[in-house]
């Protein structure tokens, strides 16, 4: 496909993407990157409430620190957004979390966290994912967070996937997945052992694929 061609295509999808309201539960607009044709896709999770206020992926403080990840492999912040595609399982808000306690006279509701998206709005989403990897055929997929991880592979502990190369299928497309924690302020995994050793493996994997130094 010629890259004109490939340019228009994806700005027709992410004005479809944009029109998206399969998921009453969710809040919106649904986010998604510029349309770079790379042969690079980053997904994500989902978006945080900030994102869909500034309508951009990664944009509050989980964006800074997966973006010191990369800035430690020799690309910042706004050369990333150039040069990769950046996608997530669901592109909208999924909202907070509401757990349930008990006081002694009543029992009360409370927003704690994010909420994890459903598995109907997972697949609800995953068309757009699905059209993304057909337009673009990627060589590479960095998948960050459980949640996208367990999209392509199965995966009970972080330890088990990330800092390796993933040959993955997908409807017949064959490509590499690398797999990276979320950069969650809540999470300490890249912060303790195993996974800060298996995070810095991760990223020398991605600086040193064919794809990745495409880019460069």
């Amino acid at each position: 496909m010629h890259i004109n061609q490939l340019k228009i295509q994806l700005q027709r999808h992410q004005k479809q993407l944009e029109e998206c309201t399969l998921c009453p539960q969710m809040f919106g607009p649904p986010i998604h990157g510029l349309a770079v044709e790379s042969k690079v896709i980053l997904i994500g999770q989902a978006p945080g409430f900030k994102e869909i206020e500034v309508l951009r992926p990664f944009a509050w403080t989980a964006g800074k620190k997966l973006f010191s990840w990369f800035e430690d492999i020799g690309m910042n912040e706004n050369q990333f957004r150039k040069s990769i595609y950046m996608s997530a399982i669901c592109r909208c808000y999924p909202g907070k979390k509401i757990v349930s306690t008990k006081t002694e006279h009543a029992k009360k509701k409370k927003a704690h966290g994010d909420r994890v998206p459903d598995k109907n709005e997972i697949k609800q989403c995953s068309q757009w994912l699905h059209s993304e990897i057909e337009l673009l055929k990627p060589e590479l997929l960095i998948l960050v967070g459980k949640l996208a991880i367990n999209q392509f592979m199965p995966v009970k502990k972080l330890d088990e996937v990330i800092g390796q190369v993933h040959h993955i299928n997908i409807n017949n497309h064959q490509c590499d997945a690398i797999p990276l924690p979320h950069p969650s302020g809540a999470s300490t995994w890249p912060l303790t052992e195993p996974g800060k050793t298996l995070l810095k493996q991760a990223m020398a994997l991605i600086n040193k694929h064919p794809s990745w130094k495409n880019l460069k």
